[in-house]
Formats: C-alpha cells, sequence, structure tokens
C-alpha cells in the first residue's frame, strides 16, 4: 500500500507543485483507463457481446466512443496547461540554464499529449515521472510497496544472472588466453607485476614481520622449551651419539654435554631467524624471494623457468573469482 508521508508534504516548500502532482496523476489514471477501456471498445466482438450482456452499458459509452477524440482533448488541454505553468515557473525560478531547455528534458509529456495512436500510451512515463518526483521528494515511499519489491526481486535476479554469465564468459576467455600464451600474462607480469616488486616486497616483509613479531615473540620462552625437547629426543635416538656414554669416565659428561649445546644451538638459531624476520632486517631476504617469483623481464631463460607456476597462479585466483561469481544470491532471500 502506498503510504503519503505527510509531515514531509506539510514541511515542504512545493506543497503546491505535490497537489498539482496528485491532481495530475488521478486524472492520468482515469485518462489511462479511459483509453485502454476504449480500446477494448473498438473491438466489434467486445460491442456485441456488451449489447448482448449489458446493453445499458453500450447505449450510455457508445456515443462516448463516437466522440472519443473530443473528450481525450478535454485531458490533453488539462495536461498542456499544467505542462505550460510547470514551464514558466521553470523559466522563473532559473531551474535550467537556458528558458527552452524545459520542453527538451520533459519531452514525453508533449510526445504524450499527441491525441493520436500509440503516443496516447505515452503518458504512462509522466505517470513514472510524477511518482519518482513524489519518491525523489520523500512525500511517497514506493520501494514499500509490493509491487515495487516484486518487480524489483526479478529484476535484481535478472540482472544478477546476466552479469554472473558475462563475467564467467569472459574470466573463461582469459584463462584460456593465458593457457595459449595470449601476451595478457606477458602484460600481467611484465607491465603489472615486475613494476610493482618494490611495493609487493615492502608489503610482504611488514606482513612477515607482523606475523612473526605476533606469533613469535609472546611465545618465545614456549618455543625454546618445545625445540630443545625436540632436539633431545633425536639426539638420544643417535646411534653414534649414544656410543660416547661407554667412553671411560668421561663419556656421560660429553654426551651430556654435547645434547645440551646442540639443543641451544639449534634454539638460538630459530631464535635468531624469527627475530630477523620480526624486524625491518628482514626485507632483503623477502626482497630476494619476490625477485626470485618476479624475475627481470630481460632475463628470458630465467623466466622461461617460472611461467608456467605464474600461469597456474594466474588461472587459479581466475577460477576462484569464477566459483565466487557463480553463487546465486538472490535465491537466498526466496528462503
Amino acid at each position: 500500500m502506498l503510504k503519503i508521508n505527510r509531515e514531509n508534504l506539510k514541511t515542504s516548500h512545493q506543497l503546491i507543485w505535490f497537489i498539482i502532482d496528485f491532481l495530475m496523476l488521478g486524472l492520468l489514471i482515469i485518462n489511462l483507463a479511459f483509453i485502454i477501456f476504449d480500446s477494448i471498445y473498438n473491438f466489434t466482438g467486445v460491442q456485441n457481446l456488451l449489447a448482448e450482456h449489458a446493453p445499458l452499458v453500450k447505449e450510455l459509452y457508445h456515443p462516448i466512443h463516437e466522440n472519443f477524440l473530443f473528450y481525450d482533448l478535454i485531458f490533453v488541454s488539462i495536461f498542456l496547461t499544467e505542462f505550460v505553468v510547470r514551464w514558466g515557473y521553470a523559466i522563473k525560478a532559473k531551474v535550467y540554464d537556458r528558458w527552452y531547455f524545459y520542453p527538451f528534458i520533459h519531452w514525453y509529456d508533449i510526445i504524450g499529449c499527441i491525441p493520436v495512436g500509440s503516443f496516447r500510451f505515452l503518458r504512462v512515463l509522466r505517470v513514472i515521472s510524477i511518482i519518482y518526483r513524489l519518491h525523489q521528494y520523500k512525500v511517497i515511499d514506493v520501494t514499500q510497496t509490493r509491487a515495487f519489491q516484486f518487480f524489483n526481486f526479478y529484476y535484481e535476479a535478472f540482472m544478477e544472472e546476466l552479469s554472473d554469465r558475462i563475467v564467467i564468459k569472459v574470466l573463461s576467455g582469459a584463462q584460456d588466453e593465458i593457457r595459449m600464451g595470449s601476451p595478457l600474462f606477458e602484460r600481467i607480469q611484465n607491465d603489472i607485476l615486475y613494476p610493482r616488486r618494490d611495493m609487493l616486497s615492502d608489503w610482504v616483509s611488514q606482513r612477515v614481520a607482523d606475523a612473526a613479531r605476533e606469533g613469535y615473540i609472546p611465545n618465545r620462552g614456549a618455543l625454546r622449551s618445545y625445540l630443545e625437547t625436540r632436539v633431545d629426543n633425536a639426539l638420544k635416538q643417535n646411534l653414534e651419539l649414544s656410543r660416547l656414554k661407554y667412553l671411560p669416565v668421561v663419556g656421560p659428561t660429553i654426551q651430556e654435554t654435547l645434547e645440551e649445546a646442540v639443543g641451544d644451538i639449534v634454539a638460538n638459531v630459530i631464535h635468531q631467524i624469527l627475530e630477523d624476520l620480526a624486524s625491518a632486517s628482514n626485507h632483503a631476504f623477502i626482497e630476494d624471494i619476490v625477485n626470485v617469483f618476479l624475475p627481470s623481464p630481460e632475463n628470458e631463460e630465467e623466466n622461461d623457468v617460472h611461467n608456467e607456476a605464474l600461469i597456474n597462479l594466474i588461472v587459479e585466483v581466475l577460477e576462484a573469482v569464477k566459483s565466487q561469481v557463480r553463487v546465486k544470491h538472490w535465491r537466498s532471500e526466496l528462503t
């Protein structure tokens, strides 16, 4: 049900124009209903049906039908008068830059007033324009009507289906071109990724540093204990090291000292690696890794080695995008 916001209507500075809009909207609906009924009445079969089952209706309406143009011109004269009044107001208020812009912008009002054939049905555009204007000024809210929600749902579903098919078709074409060695791959690698190699290095370096800082440093003690335990167990299972305990006097001492030293060395090496990754000093290391994946375009032989992996990566990324595009969001609204 279309509700009128009376507060916005009263507080608006265009109250008189909104009242005219409502009057014109009512006249347009009556006029369009009149045109539709007369178009149906124009069929001989309909006239015979009325003559048989509702002769009074035929007797009353038939003179109107014969003078349909006259009655329609009454509506047209009202519509044209309203059009001229609005045009004059637009000139006085300087709504548009030029005085003659109004009829060009509101062309549907003029064409709809032509009392010939299908031009009459263009008055529907004027109905739409009035409803849109009232909705724009929040006098009415079209979005809350069942008719709007019904048509908008199927419009959105249609547009989603159409756009999904187009996007999937485009992405599938891009995948095929990349697999066949299209210049698209070289453009992605040489014109997009390679010029941004420093930016990628900075971004990856920062992400690695954040991950190491947040994941390792708070758990440094637990990780050290875990590493020492694992190294100790590994050394005890080593056959050559276990033979040291059979050395007279100093064997068990050497074995224990060696186990502690190896465990401490491994823990310190891992600790230093993660400390470096958590600091800005990891940038050179990350940059070397990025350079391996994105070598200079001049190194053609080196590029050929990595092209296949990069192609597969891009194809899989596009496939993931296609999978997401295939999700039908409009179906979830039906449940």
